[in-house]
């Protein structure tokens, strides 16, 4: 039988599995699937307990995790990601929160080895305002995340759970955050954070330490009558009217010892 010419059908199959330079489309990516189940195995695999400048805390093995193909997996299923399904309060923080500490994450490994996040900008062109990714077709950096997105919401628990990659900042948790257990997981972030004397929160008689996160964002915690009102809805003990002083930050990549 002579072999016919193909159909239009066939012609347009062929172009939508393949792209210039002979490359084979992605064709198993499914957009409309949570990306965080991947996510978890990532951060089960390459962040783990231990202490660095003397103060515990969290650490990413970056080496293993750029060569690790499912940070990619992750990363394009955030950048296909429909926007339609971000229709809860809950599923926008818990959404957003992952994706600035898996960016963050990533723009380490892919600087890697480097001492801190912020050697990664430059004087002219900081870190957070470098692309970091694309998430739901969009270009964003760090710093619009935190300020254009996350801030703006209004809950200051968000500031216990994004981590800059950096020694001082809250731990990184080894599960993604997820709407349904969401609020269990922020008050977690917060009591392991004030619970570390080392970064978090430390009190001496009347003279409370506290990390510089609560001095940076302090408006943030307006609503809750205050940064001292906030942490005693976690600890009645601090004294009301206790002398605040503040954690010199330590920049310093929370990386696994080279």
């Amino acid at each position: 039988m002579m072999n016919r010419l193909p159909t239009l059908p066939c012609i347009l199959l062929s172009l939508l599995l393949f792209v210039p330079g002979g490359v084979v489309a992605d064709t198993t990516a499914e957009p409309d699937k949570s990306p965080w189940d991947t996510y978890d195995v990532l951060l089960k695999t390459y962040v783990s307990e231990g202490t660095k400048h003397g103060i515990s805390l969290t650490l990413v093995d970056y080496a293993g995790l750029r060569s690790d193909p499912r940070l990619n997996k992750v990363l394009r299923m955030i950048a296909r990601y429909p926007r339609d399904r971000l229709n809860t309060k809950d599923k926008k923080l818990s959404f957003y929160i992952n994706v600035y500490n898996l960016l963050a994450m990533k723009l380490v490994a892919d600087h890697w080895p480097v001492d801190s996040i912020k050697d990664i900008g430059s004087l002219f062109h900081s870190v957070w305002n470098k692309k970091a990714g694309i998430v739901m077709g969009r270009e964003l950096t760090l710093d619009e995340i935190e300020n254009d997105i996350l801030r703006p919401m209004g809950d200051p628990h968000i500031h216990f759970a994004i981590v800059c990659a950096s020694v001082s900042c809250p731990d990184l948790r080894t599960e993604a955050y997820r709407e349904e257990r969401l609020r269990s997981q922020l008050d977690a972030q917060v009591n392991s954070f004030i619970d570390n004397s080392e970064k978090g929160m430390k009190l001496s008689g009347n003279k409370l330490t506290l990390s510089s996160i609560f001095n940076w964002f302090e408006d943030d915690f307006d609503a809750t009558g205050g940064v001292l009102s906030f942490i005693r809805g976690y600890r009645r003990e601090i004294p009301i009217d206790a002398d605040i002083g503040y954690f010199d930050y330590d920049w310093s990549v929370n990386a696994r010892p080279r």
